[in-house]
């Protein structure tokens, strides 16, 4: 866990002198207790103390600092250091006790050095940074200028001393006198006044002096405050305009090198060609690394695969290689029945030719200040979001890409199997989540009343078609209907929470299958991730159990969806899963990776194992040889360059003749941004964004009168607010929700091209 093999440990530049400015050089620094120590570059400079990963970082990053001058220093043992202050504690290790001297030497200079500039105990020595010649002349002249008024009030105040001392002289003369009674008083009301009026004087110039005498104490610890506040700014500038010169020169040399990065991998990949977060670049995140437990996601089971000669033991985890990796595989199964492999459904019509590619992504830089400058004061709702964040599709697109390996579905309705037909589902609910894997850019968010529809009836066999039926929550609804068996369904509405470093994306409603058989599945999406949302490169996880249930025979499949984890041996976005018929016996072990490929393996026998490292007891399954269910098609050529969208994606927003007036394909700025004009597409955004606010507005409006109305009148007129197109509210008797279904009509609509009652959203 420690990188003290590495070599000797600590180098610096030798043993620091008094009074020296800086010390530089390498020390080993706690992170966690799974890395142990790591081996960081520091530099001691004005009584701060900042640590690098390189000695190349100094240019552009600091890891992290401490103020020496609030810190408290103490040495465990021959070569630990401990830095405290205000909260943080800097555990330091040196490679030599002499070493070690040597930087306690120097801090305690440093600390010392650090406490006479901050608390002005001292004079202005040599090795104390004077402030610039115009802040003490300002200082100086602001000190002049009271101690001038101080004089005058001085002055002031000897004069109504002397006075004051006259006129009392002269009203003990007139009370000396011989006058009435009456004048006698008023006389000795006067005096008494006058002595007021110079003790209130006295008063007054002592509380003059006492602040001149307080400004000239603290002056000198007010300029040393403001030049630190000045000498942090001048390097939070400077540090700024290092890292625009950096991003500016790295967008340079990707626009000056185009093919290089078309024609060379920009990021080693896996065994499958994903991309995944590298150990070695983890390793140095130190404290701001997110961990998982790994224990906790390990399988709760282990297979034994049983073979003519011998079994052979292995973990679960292993079984997602099993397989050659043919596509073709799962029709070559021989332990599921024939009917799953029957294909004389299949068509065998020459199919559409559609489009294989896309305008190539523009090169586009995204000026981050240009945008939140515009945000400050606004409602979040009401920030515009320029283009730049989203791919050319919508979200009803990307809802209708789980169908790009429906004929997963296909061969489930000719199963007479209901067990192997779960697994095949199992599969299908796998395999939607196969594009999401390089696809970090968000679809765009539909209009309220926009469709898409989906029509493969000729090629495939299927028409899917989507709406969206809610602007606030947002969502959309989905019915998709099958000639080989099947019909599809589900409201999605997705809800999100970002959690600083990384975004949660859960989409909320239930999908419906059913079978001609009568076999009706229901289950729920998981949990899908995006990293790296403030700093560092986009990546998508998967994460969460999903319960797949047959509502007809009561089998279920139990899918575990495994979060990424630096520290896990595991395969990563991994999938196990485990299909149990009614009596909750388990028939089937489902393992692969949700970028990749799902296999299934039938169990001959279970048994109860050994106790794992966490005390629970495992299950031993002994299965058959692993079957391919699912393999993930490969990505179209140059599909790095069109926001790496699948063969199925790239047809999506194809232009067809017959469609809806609100279909997605229609819509301008998506249209516009797929074409490479991003400028045009963004005001084509926003003025979208503003119709749709003018007809919610009116459309509120309108609620309100209805309510006045019925107030006034006792009509009963109800207002019924908007309403769906093509969906219509109903209340699921499996589940007991009330959602949006399909009530018919659209395709009616097309085949009569009759779009009258389409409402004009774009």
């Amino acid at each position: 866990m420690s990188d003290q093999g590495k070599g000797s440990g600590s180098t610096t530049a030798g043993t620091p002198a008094p009074g020296s400015d800086t010390y530089k050089g390498w020390l080993f620094k706690w992170t966690n207790y799974l890395k142990g120590y790591q081996r960081r570059w520091f530099v001691l400079s004005n009584g701060l103390l900042s640590y690098y990963r390189t000695q190349a970082e100094m240019a552009h990053t600091c890891r992290g600092t401490i103020n020496l001058a609030t810190a408290h220093i103490d040495t465990e043992d021959a070569c630990n250091i401990v830095l405290s202050s205000g909260g943080r504690t800097y555990h330091l290790k040196a490679s030599t006790e002499v070493e070690r001297q040597r930087w306690v030497t120097a801090l305690e200079l440093a600390k010392a050095k650090a406490i006479r500039m901050m608390n002005n105990q001292s004079d202005d020595s040599g090795d104390e940074e004077p402030a610039s010649q115009s802040d003490r002349s300002e200082i100086q002249g602001t000190l002049k200028t009271l101690a001038n008024k101080l004089d005058d009030l001085s002055t002031c105040n000897d004069l109504i001393a002397k006075h004051g001392a006259a006129l009392q002289r002269s009203l003990s003369e007139l009370e000396a006198l011989r006058v009435p009674v009456e004048g006698g008083e008023k006389i000795k009301a006067v005096n008494e006044r006058a002595t007021l009026f110079r003790i209130t004087s006295n008063a007054m110039i002592n509380a003059c002096r006492d602040f001149l005498d307080l400004a000239e104490t603290h002056s000198r610890r007010w300029q040393r405050v403001l030049q630190y506040e000045r000498e942090q700014r001048t390097h939070l500038e400077e540090t700024i305009e290092q890292l625009a010169k950096q991003h500016n020169s790295l967008e340079r040399a990707w626009r000056e090198a185009p093919a290089l990065a078309t024609n060379t991998p920009a990021i080693p990949t896996t065994e499958k060609g994903s991309e995944r977060p590298r150990k070695e670049e983890a390793s140095d995140e130190d404290e701001d690394t997110e961990y998982f437990d790994a224990m906790e996601d390990s399988p709760a089971f282990i297979t034994v695969t049983a073979t003519d000669h011998t079994q052979h033991r292995r973990s679960q985890s292993n079984l997602s290689g099993a397989s050659g990796g043919h596509p073709n595989d799962w029709n070559q199964e021989d332990h599921m029945s024939p009917s799953c492999n029957d294909l004389s459904g299949k068509e065998l019509k020459p199919r559409k030719r559609r489009r294989t590619h896309i305008a190539d992504k523009p090169n586009y830089s995204l000026n981050l200040w240009s945008i939140m400058k515009n945000c400050i004061g606004k409602e979040l709702s009401k920030i515009p979001m320029p283009v730049n964040f989203n791919e050319p599709l919508s979200m009803l697109q990307r809802l209708s890409e789980d169908l790009e390996y429906h004929e997963l579905l296909d061969k489930a309705a000719r199963c007479e199997s209901s067990l192997e037909q779960l697994c095949l589902v199992a599969a299908f609910s796998v395999s939607s989540y196969s594009t999401t894997v390089h696809r970090t850019a968000k679809p765009f968010n539909p209009l309220l009343g926009e469709t898409y529809e989906l029509d493969r009836l000729e090629e495939y066999g299927y028409r899917s078609l989507c709406e969206q039926v809610s602007h606030h929550p947002p969502a959309a609804a989905h019915h998709v209907m099958s000639q080989r068996g099947w019909t599809l369904w589900q409201e999605i509405t997705i809800a999100s929470k970002f959690r600083g470093k990384y975004l949660s994306i859960m989409p909320l409603g239930a999908i419906h299958l059913t079978f001609a058989s009568g076999n009706h599945y229901v289950w729920r999406k998981g949990t899908s991730t995006v990293h790296n949302i403030i700093v560092g490169k986009l990546w998508i996880d998967q994460s969460g159990d999903i319960e797949i249930v047959n509502h007809r025979t009561k089998e279920t499949c139990q899918l575990k969806f495994s979060p990424y984890s630096y520290f896990s041996r595991e395969v990563p976005r991994k999938v196990t899963g485990v299909v149990s018929d009614c009596d909750g016996q388990a028939n089937y072990i489902l393992s692969g990776t949700w970028d990749d490929k799902i296999e299934s393996a039938k169990i001959v026998h279970s048994s109860r194992g050994s106790s794992s490292s966490e005390g629970k007891q495992k299950t031993v399954y002994q299965t058959l040889g692993p079957k391919l269910l699912w393999k993930k098609y490969p990505l179209p050529d140059n599909a790095e360059n069109m926001y790496y969208f699948s063969s199925l994606a790239l047809t999506l927003n194809e232009t067809e003749e017959g469609v809806g007036r609100t279909d997605s394909r229609l819509r301008p700025d998506q249209r516009l941004m797929e074409a490479g004009r991003w400028d045009e597409a963004n005001m084509e955004k926003q003025r979208l964004e503003e119709k749709q606010r003018a007809v919610r507005r009116r459309r509120e409006a309108e609620a309100t009168d209805a309510q006045d109305d019925e107030s006034d009148y006792d009509s009963g007129r109800e207002y019924e607010g908007y309403q769906p197109l093509w969906f219509h509210k109903r209340t699921n008797s499996i589940t007991g929700e009330t959602n949006f279904v399909y009530k018919g009509g659209y395709w009616e609509a097309k085949d009569r091209r009759d779009w009258s009652m389409c409402p004009d959203i774009f």
